[in-house]
């Protein structure tokens, strides 16, 4: 039965969730699993692994809720909190171009105060032209759907309305984090804080019909189990089915190095389990399938030699080189805060496999930097 799903699957057939559920929990030969995602893969997109040239900027790390599993966020005055200033933001955004960035990705915490600026929508649209008038060509690929709704939420105004002005101003995309897992008996375990997944969902739809497109992802190793991972990537299908709008998946492994006492004893260990994480990869690859083209490792969870495995488990995409990572790396991850295009395209070549420089939404980009710093 195994083989006969992982056929179908290899050749870019629809499996059920009962499928994706057996192939994540039976016992078989990872190597069937492996190559059936390659193969997709191989069928979907090709040999090419593509990257992209982009710095990340968390705006701030003062934020109004308490995740469980984040050792990033701060109360304001508390010591290790900040709030960057336009001329950090300019600095940041002409370094980032100075590097040959073609993307800037903007999140930050939620933080109460943002009001001070007028309204919280009046804070964000500052930054955002702060950002495009320092750099009017560069795609910002900014504000998460909890964010959007923390700003609707401040403001008492509705969510298209806050995806209009962003867009108008100059937002790109929006990343799909905050997902975590879309479950909510799991999300009121890990971040009973944080929007439910009808409206992460809602949010991101809308977003889509506005002509706004998404990444999509995945908060895995924590509390969830094989149904709630399921689960989660089947409202991820028929999602994308409905809109067409997720250019990509990435799936983020637990760090638990900071994490509080009661859910690192909970999880069991710190570092992401390598070995599950390259099956959910795969998994993911062939249960979604046909529908999202697009599959990348987070090297900054896995580390650069565990990306590249993931390489060879469905994914296609090698991540960006981000420049600045703060999130994962207070939490404990070992993988490190920043790539250069080199070590991008020598860990591509690494597996035998070519790399293109891509720009957010995956076209090519008009000049492929050699291998230099």
């Amino acid at each position: 039965m195994i083989t006969q799903i992982l056929e179908r699957a290899s050749q870019g057939e629809e499996i059920s969730p009962q499928e994706g559920y057996l192939l994540l929990t039976a016992s078989y030969p990872p190597e069937w699993l492996q190559q059936a995602a390659d193969e997709l893969r191989r069928n979907l997109v090709g040999e090419a692994v593509s990257y992209v040239v982009n710095r990340n900027i968390n705006f701030t790390n003062i934020c109004e809720q308490h995740c469980g599993f984040c050792a990033f966020r701060r109360d304001e005055n508390q010591p290790g909190s900040y709030w960057l200033t336009s001329e950090d933001l300019v600095a940041k955004v002409e370094d980032a171009l100075r590097r040959g960035a073609t993307e800037i990705c903007l999140q930050g915490g939620l933080h109460p105060q943002a009001q001070r600026q007028g309204s919280t929508l009046n804070y964000y649209l500052e930054l955002v032209t702060t950002i495009k008038t320092t750099a009017p060509t560069i795609h910002l690929h900014a504000f998460s759907p909890q964010e959007i709704q923390f700003i609707s939420r401040q403001d008492g105004i509705s969510i298209s309305d806050v995806l209009k002005e962003l867009q108008k101003a100059g937002v790109d995309s929006l990343p799909g984090t905050a997902a975590e897992v879309l479950d909510d008996r799991i999300r009121r375990l890990i971040c009973p804080e944080k929007i439910d997944t009808a409206t992460w969902l809602s949010i991101v739809t809308q977003a889509h019909r506005m002509g706004i497109p998404t990444t999509s992802t995945m908060l895995c190793g924590q509390l969830e189990a094989a149904e709630h991972q399921i689960r989660h990537l089947q409202a991820l299908r028929e999602l994308q089915k409905r809109t067409g709008g997720l250019t990509e998946f990435i799936l983020l492994p637990f760090v638990g190095a900071q994490a509080p006492v009661w859910l690192r004893r909970r999880v069991g260990r710190e570092q992401p389990d390598l070995g599950a994480t390259l099956k959910l990869t795969a998994v993911a690859r062939l249960f979604l399938g046909r529908w999202v083209r697009h599959h990348q490792p987070s090297w900054v969870k896995l580390g650069l030699a565990g990306a590249v495995q993931a390489l060879q488990w469905g994914c296609d995409d090698i991540g960006g080189t981000l420049m600045e990572e703060h999130i994962t790396t207070m939490a404990g991850a070992t993988g490190g805060t920043g790539k250069t295009v080199a070590e991008l395209q020598q860990a591509i070549q690494s597996v035998g496999r070519p790399y293109w420089q891509r720009t957010t939404l995956y076209r090519p980009c008009q000049e492929v930097p050699e291998l230099v710093a």
